[in-house]
């Protein structure tokens, strides 16, 4: 019984000791030397699924391709044979001799380790032109190319670089992946959005391809001289016929990872010219429209008016800085407010940007707004143009005068001076002789009208004293008398905005303005604390239907974004409606 014991022990003992051996994980390599210029392939294989595998650190290598992940099972002669392998391929970074370190996975619990593996590269080799080498059928037949729009540009003139990458009919392309991004030093650069990927027909070196546009980048050189574009470098796997065929006859494809470049650019940056350069010239380069526009002319002191400097067309829009206004000291202006509504495509910057300045004068009279240019270099004409914006005067018709305004600050129309009307009737004859009659006598100080105007002032003292204790109250509310204003002013400015029916940028400013206003006599809230998502919360929380709510926040963006699209009178009066509609149905359901 012992024997059979120990004997049962010991068949267990190299059961286990068999399965153990049996599990295998090795390194395997295309080849130990290769040449600079060529491709190692590296393959970890093991006969059992295991998990947490860690592939070493290729020092030396650049991974061009993986991992890649194959399994196979087979039967044969009622056994399973199974194998997975992880695969990658590699690029050598330069000559020497590298060691490729163990890689590690865990098996039913028990970590296996590879053998490191020493790989020695050479100078490149040269290899045979072999038509029938993947390698060099894929060389043939897939390129990668920048093209770009202008090798000597002018500094901050646009040039726009594309890429693409143009394949043969009989090759495809089962996946790629950038490896090497460009960095444009020295330029501004912008990429513009490709969200479809179009295969398209055309021709490379006079043959016909197939190619795709991966990327479009717009340029604008920042520095004269010689500079670099960057390579795009991509990590490539393609589809490459052999000339073995399956069972119907179908030609077999094989795949190559290959590692393409579109090689680097060198733009020659041609400085702007020094003759005729204007002294105000701020670095604008393109072909653009300059004007200075005032959201009214007339109106009363202690109002606000916008003044807009706007610059559009295309060139390199926010890479300068528009003219300051100037303005009469008794004038008083706030700080612009810069804004800029501006598109990227293949023609480069596209739009309009803007300072607008908020002025409110302090004293009746008439202000200049003098005149300001601004300058640019037209790449078309190649020369400086100047633009003028022309003398604007703002008349405000009532307000307090200003007795120290000088002649710069307000132009009175005719210096106070009245003109003198003659009158024939100037001098008239003393008449010497008088008429006479006689008055009847009136006890006046028994009289109605005595009693009267002897009572009236008596009663007025406390009168007098009620409404002056009132007006006290009233003046100490600053809160309520903000309200008051605050309702007057939207009252006022919806009624501009009725009259400015189809004049669109006075339209819209009055009809913003009335909204704001009406929302500071409602929510007791300052202007600067506007945000739509507050206005919004603040409707909900007094009580006012989501809808009516809705609808305010719409106007409020359509006054935003009226200034800058096409509107018609109709659309105009449909947006009044509907701002006098919300803000009745507002004011009846606030609490």
């Amino acid at each position: 019984m012992k024997i059979i014991k120990h004997i049962s022990l010991l068949l267990i003992v190299l059961s286990t000791s068999i399965a153990t051996a049996q599990v295998t994980f090795e390194a395997k390599v295309s080849k130990k030397k290769l040449g600079i210029n060529e491709r190692l392939r590296v393959d970890f294989e093991m006969n059992k699924d295991g998990d947490n595998f860690n592939p070493p650190d290729f020092v030396g290598f650049n991974i061009v391709g993986g991992p890649n992940q194959a399994v196979s099972t087979s039967w044969m002669n009622g056994k399973r044979s199974y194998k997975k392998t992880y695969s990658y391929f590699l690029s050598p970074k330069q000559r020497g001799s590298f060691t490729i370190k163990q890689a590690t996975i865990e098996i039913d619990g028990e970590i296996y380790k590879t053998t490191p593996q020493t790989i020695v590269v050479t100078a490149a080799v040269d290899r045979p032109n072999d038509d029938n080498n993947p390698e060099t059928i894929a060389s043939n037949n897939i390129h990668l190319v920048a093209e770009v729009s202008n090798g000597n540009p002018y500094l901050n003139e646009a040039i726009t670089v594309v890429y693409k990458l143009y394949v043969s009919p009989d090759t495809g392309v089962s996946n790629w992946r950038e490896i090497d991004n460009p960095r444009y030093n020295d330029f501004w650069s912008q990429n513009i959005d490709i969200k479809n990927l179009k295969v398209l027909n055309g021709t490379y070196k006079g043959e016909d391809y197939r190619y795709v546009v991966l990327r479009k980048t717009v340029l604008y050189p920042q520095k004269t001289g010689k500079l670099e574009i960057e390579p795009l470098s991509l990590d490539v796997t393609i589809e490459i016929p052999t000339n073995r065929r399956d069972i119907f006859g179908g030609r077999l494809m094989t795949q190559v990872h290959k590692t393409i470049s579109a090689g680097s650019r060198t733009i020659q940056v041609k400085p702007l010219p020094v003759e005729g350069k204007p002294t105000d010239f701020t670095g604008a380069v393109g072909d653009f429209e300059f004007n200075v526009i005032t959201s009214k002319s007339e109106l009363n002191a202690s109002e606000s008016l916008q003044a807009r400097v706007e610059v559009k067309g295309n060139g390199n829009l926010k890479l300068f800085e528009l003219p300051k206004l100037s303005l009469p000291s008794s004038l008083e202006v706030y700080e612009p407010e810069h804004s800029e509504n501006v598109v990227t495509n293949l023609n480069g910057m596209q739009g309009s940007i803007s300072d607008s300045y908020t002025i409110v004068p302090q004293y009746k009279g008439k202000y200049p707004i003098p005149s300001i240019s601004f300058s640019y270099f037209d790449v078309k004409t190649e020369s400086y143009k100047r633009i003028s914006s022309g003398e604007i005067v703002i008349n405000v018709l009532d307000g307090p005068t200003n007795t120290t305004a000088s002649d710069n600050n307000i132009a009175s129309a005719n210096n106070g001076k009245q003109p003198v009307v003659v009158n024939n009737q100037q001098f008239a004859f003393i008449k010497t002789s008088t008429e006479l009659t006689s008055i009847t006598p009136n006890n006046f100080f028994k009289s109605t009208g005595f009693w009267t105007g002897l009572l009236l002032p008596l009663l007025a003292i406390p009168l007098a004293i009620v409404i002056r204790k009132k007006k006290q109250e009233r003046d100490a509310d600053i809160t309520g008398n903000k309200i008051r204003k605050a309702d007057k002013l939207a009252k006022r400015y919806l009624g501009e905005a009725k009259k400015a029916l189809g004049n669109k940028e006075a339209f819209y400013v009055a009809l913003e303005k009335a909204l704001h206003n009406y929302l500071k006599a409602k929510l007791h809230i300052e202007t600067s604390e506007f945000t739509k998502e507050k206005i919004q919360d603040l409707l909900l929380t007094k009580q006012v239907d989501s809808q009516f709510v809705t609808s305010f926040i719409a106007i409020l963006k359509n006054c935003e974004l009226a200034r800058y699209t096409p509107i018609t009178h109709v659309e105009m009066q449909q947006d009044y409606d509907k701002a006098a509609k919300t803000i009745s149905a507002i004011d009846k359901q606030i609490k």
